[in-house]
């Protein structure tokens, strides 16, 4: 029985028209954004959209956040920060679209820098099977989200404790 996917194809669309912003997108960077809403397990229908918004710009739109954790936000976020950072310096037009989608997001500029951090240690990691190494950003960023959920815990039974 197929699941629901988290991320829909509104959220794939923005994260190619990031990567629009300074002017191109790369064919890499369009692969990895149809590569991954494949693995989420879109439609046929979305995926067909999601591959049309990796050939031809578009602006970020709405983005629908209903199912979404902050886990899967931060990662939406990280993935476009990557996609632009890609093709070297990041344009202006390149940080006021990953600005636009983090508001989209929800995401306060604190949660976003950490994101943008963990995102340069995992794109720099030597030993990654290819460039975009999306599973081990998920994994990153979600072991980090849980070591910050346990470090918060233990800061407030310690000062409820004193």
């Amino acid at each position: 029985m197929a699941t629901k996917p988290i991320l829909g194809r509104d959220v794939y669309c923005a994260l190619a028209a990031v990567g629009w912003a300074d002017g191109q997108l790369t064919a890499e960077a369009g692969d990895a954004i149809v590569r991954t809403a494949l693995e989420e397990g879109l439609g046929l229908d979305e995926i067909a959209q999601i591959e049309e918004a990796t050939k031809v710009p578009i602006d970020v739109g709405e983005i629908d956040r209903m199912n979404m954790t902050k886990a899967d936000r931060l990662y939406v976020y990280a993935v476009a920060s990557w996609i632009t950072e890609l093709d070297g310096p990041v344009s202006t037009r390149g940080t006021a679209a990953l600005a636009i989608l983090g508001d989209a997001l929800g995401l306060p500029e604190g949660p976003r820098e950490q994101a943008d951090k963990i995102m340069r240690e995992v794109a720099s990691n030597e030993d990654r099977p290819d460039r975009f190494d999306l599973l081990s950003l998920r994994h990153t960023l979600d072991a980090r989200l849980d070591m910050a959920r346990q470090q918060r815990v233990e800061n407030m039974l310690s000062g409820s404790e004193a």
